[in-house]
């Protein structure tokens, strides 16, 4: 017999789903992740194809996490534990 947590991930995974879902937890995660002054000055606003969508305050925060980015892509995908987010888009 399984857990509860396996038969819910097998559920996902057969609906298809389990990717975007995975993706999205990339919004809740945000702010922990790049701290918060980026956080304060950034807002994740959505995941498409595993493109995370940005939106920055100002030129200067942009250059920022455009400089940052790979390091950022990649203490994202830790704390996801997989690699879910391939880049990031700022806007």
């Amino acid at each position: 017999m399984q857990s509860l947590k396996q038969a819910i991930s097998s559920l996902l995974k057969s609906a298809g789903i389990d990717q975007p879902i995975e993706q999205n937890k990339a919004l809740i995660i945000w702010g922990d992740v790049v701290g918060e002054s980026i956080a304060s000055n950034t807002e994740a606003k959505e995941v498409k194809h595993g493109i995370l969508i940005v939106k920055v305050s100002t030129p200067v925060w942009r250059n920022e996490i455009a400089m940052r980015k790979r390091e950022i892509l990649k203490k994202l995908n830790a704390e996801l534990g997989s690699t879910a987010i391939k880049n990031i888009r700022l806007t």
